[in-house]
């Protein structure tokens, strides 16, 4: 079964999400598909929330950008109950989309320098330092599980310029392709 992306408007995206506990039943059937998912709308992370679950629990797959960003080079992992530590507080501008915010992407501040604390699918506890755009993808993924998007990051007259587009997807005006989920209350034209 192909998850579908739960797009921008979504309940679901704004919920703080709940930690994993060992033994989740069908946790790795959950990841296997939630790297379908990813893979079939062309991403290189994907949080549980995009796909309608508020658990803390991201897959991530940076190989296909190591040509840009060399750090990504070989990175594919799953992230359970993942944490954050800002290791250089200067922020970087740099372009991010979103799958759950299909055809938009802007200039997005962050710090380059993270120390990233995880489980893997195992359960085995994990702790490594990240730079650059691979830091900056953790990060965005992160975020969903904090109920937070992207557009979250950007300067009020961005929000502004871009309002029409973001409810325009929470209207559900747009038609990504690949299978999505648009907000209960939204209006398919």
């Amino acid at each position: 079964m192909k998850l579908p992306v739960y797009l921008y408007g979504h309940p679901v995206l704004r919920k703080i999400s709940e930690s994993l506990a060992e033994g989740a039943d069908g946790l790795k059937e959950l990841v296997a598909q939630m790297f379908e998912a990813m893979y079939e709308s062309e991403g290189v992370g994907l949080a549980a929330p995009q796909i309608g679950k508020n658990i803390r629990l991201v897959v991530i797959d940076a190989d296909p950008v190591a040509e840009t960003f060399p750090e990504c080079a070989g990175r594919k992992f799953t992230l359970i109950n993942p944490e954050i530590e800002i290791l250089d507080g200067d922020m970087v501008s740099r372009p991010e989309g979103c799958l759950s915010i299909p055809g938009i992407s802007e200039n997005v501040p962050r710090v380059e320098h993270i120390r990233l604390s995880w489980l893997d699918e195992d359960f085995k506890p994990h702790t490594e330092e990240m730079s650059g755009f691979l830091s900056r993808i953790v990060q965005h993924e992160c975020d969903h599980l904090e109920g937070k998007v992207f557009t979250d990051r950007i300067s009020g007259i961005r929000k502004q310029l871009i309002k029409g587009k973001l409810n325009a997807i929470a209207q559900g005006r747009v038609t990504p392709d690949y299978p999505f989920r648009v907000a209960p209350k939204a209006k398919r034209r």
